[in-house]
């Protein structure tokens, strides 16, 4: 049987980041544009965006419709949940006012190489990727597990060549990011 405090604190928690993270992205979207930003990737956006609300609504009904309880993987999960949110932090970090929820791009800007980009192209969806898996796992919500974490390659299959091409059309992204992989760090050159 679910315990519900720990499910309803979490939740909250994620939702919580989420709108401030929207709030955010907005400010920075808005300054981006200011500077002559140019964005892609709108047509898939709004599919990216109805994946994550449906998870929310997925993790929700299955937990508790199918009255899952905590995993007795849990401290696994949780740790994996953490690390996320340490690397989210250190994401949006190094990328500052460039960081987004859409693909916005200045032409000719500096690709950032710092933080997490030292290691990965796209860590920000490393992050994404682990929570999409961990949390439900957290609640024992399997199905909620596989099915985001099979939507979040699909949609990511589609965004990441988008978001490379824009980055190789408008800036030195692959002089930049030459050495470095998408989702597995390359920390031995």
């Amino acid at each position: 049987m679910i315990v519900m405090t720990p499910f309803v604190l979490l939740l909250t928690f994620i939702v919580f980041q989420r709108i401030v993270e929207l709030f955010v992205a907005k400010r920075n979207e808005i300054w981006m544009k200011q500077q002559g930003a140019v964005e892609f990737g709108e047509k898939h956006y709004k599919y990216m965006v109805l994946i994550h609300m449906m998870f929310f609504i997925s993790l929700l009904t299955e937990t508790f419709l199918l009255k899952r309880g905590i995993s007795p993987l849990w401290p696994v999960f949780l740790s994996l949940f953490a690390l996320a949110q340490v690397v989210r932090i250190w994401v949006i970090a190094s990328l500052g006012r460039f960081w987004n929820t859409k693909i916005l791009v200045l032409a000719n800007a500096s690709i950032v190489r710092k933080g997490p980009y030292r290691f990965l192209k796209h860590p920000n969806y490393m992050v994404v990727a682990l929570e999409l898996f961990a949390v439900p796992m957290l609640f024992s919500s399997y199905f909620t597990a596989i099915l985001f974490t099979v939507l979040n390659i699909m949609i990511l299959m589609i965004r990441i060549p988008i978001e490379e091409k824009a980055l190789k059309t408008l800036t030195e992204y692959d002089d930049t990011f030459r050495d470095c992989h998408r989702f597995i760090p390359k920390i031995v050159k």
